[in-house]
């Protein structure tokens, strides 16, 4: 909704403001010297309670983003208090002031309510650090590195190096999967061999395999398994570990791997087909 709308739709009744106009013509000398010596506690109290505030925030382990955001807005919240103190000290009604400027931050809140989201969606992921920069993310619309995490968009490059900038509110009601949070990672293969070749043979050739790989981890131990009898050949399958930068190195490396080993070995890699044989009568 346009800010002129809403402002037309809130506007505060006259009586609201004539109470408001009517406590500021009526400001005495005596109002004025509270409303000083107000403002000199205010500033005081501010400066410890700030001093107070920085000493916590370091010693939290929160995101440095997010601690300036919570330094800003409890800075904020301190002088609006400030302000209201010194004004009911002039004499002004802070009630009338409160329902006034009530109504213009419900107009400018209904209006950027997308832009204060994303602001509450940042605040979420600094706080909860799902990833960080670096980390190879999906979040549901996008698979990439994270480049960037701000308070409105989170910029991601994907593997074929877009740079795409992901509102943060939309990260925070998806599904996210880090692939870069553990130190280690599965590596599962699957492959093809004919009835023909023993199983012992074809699981002892595929263990060979993955022990001889430099990047594949001894611990846990790989493993090599039949998993399906099929119409047209025995599928194995092959699940090893190693470290996370190594993925994709690893899961290439033995991908290559198979046919040579297999054509070494005399083990025929199958394809569905159907035999068909034909009968005299």
């Amino acid at each position: 909704m346009p800010i002129p709308a809403v402002l037309t739709a809130l506007t505060p009744d006259d009586e609201t403001v004539k109470s408001l106009w009517s406590s500021i013509e009526n400001i005495t000398a005596s109002n004025i010297f509270g409303a000083v010596l107000s403002i000199v506690i205010s500033l005081i109290l501010i400066k410890v309670l700030t001093k107070v505030l920085e000493r916590a925030l370091g010693r939290s382990k929160l995101d440095a983003s997010l601690q300036t955001l919570l330094r800003n807005l409890v800075k904020g919240a301190l002088w609006a208090v400030a302000a209201i103190i010194v004004l009911g000290c002039l004499g002004i009604e802070v009630t009338s002031l409160v329902a006034v400027l009530s109504v213009v931050g419900l107009a400018f809140s209904l209006a950027l309510q997308n832009f204060l989201s994303n602001v509450a969606g940042g605040m979420q992921l600094l706080a909860s650090h799902p990833f960080a920069v670096g980390d190879f993310v999906d979040v549901g619309v996008c698979s990439g590195t994270v480049e960037e995490i701000g308070m409105f968009y989170t910029k991601v490059t994907t593997p074929d190096n877009k740079l795409v900038q992901l509102p943060n509110s939309a990260i925070v009601t998806a599904n996210i999967t880090n692939f870069s949070a553990q130190p280690t990672r599965r590596v599962e293969l699957k492959v093809s061999a004919s009835y023909d070749a023993p199983t012992g043979q074809v699981t002892a050739l595929l263990s060979k395999l993955a022990g001889e790989h430099p990047l594949v981890l001894a611990d846990p131990e790989p493993a090599v398994h039949v998993e399906e009898y099929g119409d047209s050949a025995i599928r194995y399958v092959m699940r090893v570990w190693c470290a996370n930068a190594d993925y994709w190195t690893v899961y290439y490396d033995l991908l290559d791997g198979f046919k040579p080993a297999f054509d070494e070995a005399g083990v025929e890699m199958t394809y569905p087909h159907v035999n068909v044989h034909m009968v005299e009568r």
